[in-house]
């Protein structure tokens, strides 16, 4: 049997009707509307281009452009905690004693001595098993050739490396001022 809805019904209904329409309008009107272009002006992405700026409109619109704001740069502190309060904290903080730079130096100086000792004590472990460019071949490496060649091709990047990291301390050593004799001066 078919039921019909009383008349006093008829208002909610007719409500609920012109609700859905105007939701789905809504809807339409926003797919509808013209994809907005996005202009590059520079480093920067926008809608809203400035004419003053040379900006050019991006290719390919229908991709979305992602911009991730990058970590601010902090400015230098007002007042530096070594300065005093009538000096220059630029100033304050380039101008080191002597004493405090030859302690500086010196333990440079050490740091970088330790780190050249460990590089040529790894130099020396690699040279060993280098073997002259022909290292000796482990059991598995006897029924597999390209693991022998794969470890002989990671000995010697690992080898040039050892030799790049013993150039570069010792050239920073050499560039460390010459500690001065102590003593009195005449």
């Amino acid at each position: 049997m078919n039921r019909l809805l009383p008349l006093s019904h008829l208002p909610y209904i007719m409500r609920d009707v012109l609700l859905l329409a105007s939701l789905c309008a809504l809807a339409l009107q926003g797919w509808a509307d013209e994809p907005q272009h996005i202009y590059r002006c520079g480093n920067a992405y926008t809608n809203h281009p400035n004419p003053a700026q040379n900006c050019k409109p991006v290719s390919n619109t229908a991709s979305r452009v992602i911009v991730i704001e990058g970590t601010r740069v902090q400015g230098q502190q007002s007042v530096s905690p070594s300065a005093g309060p009538g000096s220059n904290s630029a100033t304050a903080s380039t101008k080191v004693d002597s004493a405090d730079q030859h302690q500086r130096d010196t333990q440079a100086q050490a740091v970088l001595q330790a780190e050249l000792q460990k590089a040529q004590k790894q130099q020396a472990e690699l040279l060993r098993e280098w073997n002259n460019g022909e290292p000796e071949r482990r059991a598995d490496e006897f029924r597999q050739p390209h693991k022998y060649q794969d470890r002989v091709a990671q000995l010697r990047g690992a080898l040039q490396r050892t030799e790049a990291d013993v150039a570069g301390l010792q050239r920073e050593i050499a560039r460390l001022p010459v500690a001065a004799p102590t003593g009195t001066k005449p």
